[in-house]
C-alpha cells in the first residue's frame, strides 16, 4: 500500500457528491482510488488559478458534465475541495471561489499546523 492517502472532503463537497447520480459516484469512487495509489486520474486538468497542485477531474456521462477539484500535493492525505455539476462550457465564477476559498483555508491551516 505503498503511497495510499486517505481521502478528506472539505466543506459540503461529501454531500454535493453524494447528490449526484449512481454512475457517475461509482465513477468518481474509481478515480480517487487510482490518486489514492499514485496514479492519474484519467481526465483531469491542472487548476492553476485556484492554487498549486489543484486538480480537476472531469466525468462525463448521460447526466453531463461532473466536476471534482482536489489537491493531493500534502504528504497526509487527498483533499477534495468542491464538487458540483457543470451546466455551462465555462465554469462558473461561484464554483470556482469555492474551490479557491476551500484552498486557501487548507493551506492556512497547514501553515499553523
Amino acid at each position: 500500500m505503498l503511497n495510499f492517502k486517505p481521502i478528506k472532503f472539505l466543506g459540503t463537497s461529501l454531500d454535493d457528491l453524494r447528490a449526484f447520480p449512481v454512475s457517475v459516484r461509482r465513477e468518481i469512487g474509481y478515480q480517487l482510488d487510482q490518486i489514492q495509489h499514485g496514479q492519474e486520474p484519467d481526465d483531469w486538468k491542472s487548476m492553476v488559478t485556484i492554487g498549486h497542485g489543484v486538480r480537476e477531474i472531469r466525468i462525463r456521462n448521460a447526466s453531463g458534465g461532473f466536476r471534482i477539484i482536489y489537491v493531493a500535493k500534502f504528504a497526509n492525505a487527498i483533499y477534495v475541495l468542491h464538487c458540483f455539476q457543470k451546466k455551462t462550457q465555462k465554469t462558473s465564477a461561484a464554483d470556482l471561489n469555492i474551490a479557491k476559498k476551500r484552498y486557501q483555508n487548507l493551506v492556512q491551516e497547514k501553515i499553523n499546523d
